[in-house]
C-alpha cells in the first residue's frame, strides 16, 4: 500500500491532488482508507478585540485562527499558515463555503508543479479536506481558502502557499458557526 503524504505548493495542498487524479494501487478498492477527521485543536480563551462576534483574526505568528464569539471571547482553532513567500496579510470575506470542495491547482502552481491535475474532484480525498471558506477581498477571489486537510499532523505549521489549514474536525466545526460574508483579518 502506498503511503499518502500529503505536501504543499501553490495556493493550497498538493496533498493527495496527484494521487486522486491518477489513481491508487491498492489491492480491493483501489483506494486507500478513508483519511483521519483529525482531533480538535479548538479551545474557548479569553480574547480582546474591537472586532464584532462573527469575525475571524488569524495571527500568523502563533498559528492560530480566532473566531469571535463575544465580547472579551473567542474560539482560538490551531493553523497552518504559509510559508516563506507565501505569507500575506489585510482584510478579507468569506465570499463562499463549500462542502468537501473540488481543487483546482491555479495556473501558478501548476507551472511550479506540472505533474499535477487541472481539477481533483470533490470528495474525502480532496487535498482541501471536508470544507472550504473561500475568501475574496473587493468582490475578487483572493484563490486564497481557510480549509481542512486529510494529514491532521500537518496543521501548525508554516507551510502552506498562502491558505490556512485546520483539521478536517476543526473545518468542520468552525464552516458551521461562520457566515458568508464574515470579515476576516489576517495578521
Amino acid at each position: 500500500m502506498r503511503r499518502m503524504a500529503t505536501r504543499l505548493a501553490g495556493a493550497c495542498l498538493i496533498g493527495m491532488a496527484s494521487m486522486a487524479a491518477g489513481g491508487f494501487a491498492e489491492a480491493g478498492s483501489g483506494l486507500p482508507p478513508l483519511p483521519a477527521m483529525g482531533p480538535s485543536l479548538r479551545k474557548t480563551v479569553a480574547f480582546q478585540t474591537g472586532e464584532q462576534p462573527g469575525t475571524i483574526i488569524i495571527r500568523k505568528n502563533e498559528k492560530a485562527l480566532y473566531l469571535v464569539t463575544s465580547k472579551g471571547q473567542a474560539l482560538r482553532y490551531q493553523i497552518s499558515v504559509g510559508r516563506d513567500g507565501f505569507g500575506w496579510t489585510g482584510t478579507v470575506k468569506v465570499a463562499a463555503k463549500t462542502e468537501w470542495p473540488e481543487w483546482r491547482p491555479p495556473k501558478e502552481m501548476r507551472a511550479r508543479r506540472p505533474e499535477l491535475p487541472a481539477m481533483v474532484p470533490a470528495g474525502p480525498y480532496n487535498p482541501l479536506g471536508a470544507r472550504a471558506l473561500y475568501l475574496a477581498r473587493d468582490g475578487r477571489d483572493t484563490l486564497y481558502r481557510i480549509h481542512g486537510t486529510n494529514d491532521p499532523k500537518g496543521v501548525g505549521f508554516d507551510g502552506t502557499s498562502g491558505c490556512f489549514r485546520l483539521t478536517n474536525t476543526d473545518v468542520i466545526d468552525l464552516f458551521k458557526r461562520v457566515a458568508v460574508g464574515a470579515k476576516v483579518v489576517v495578521e
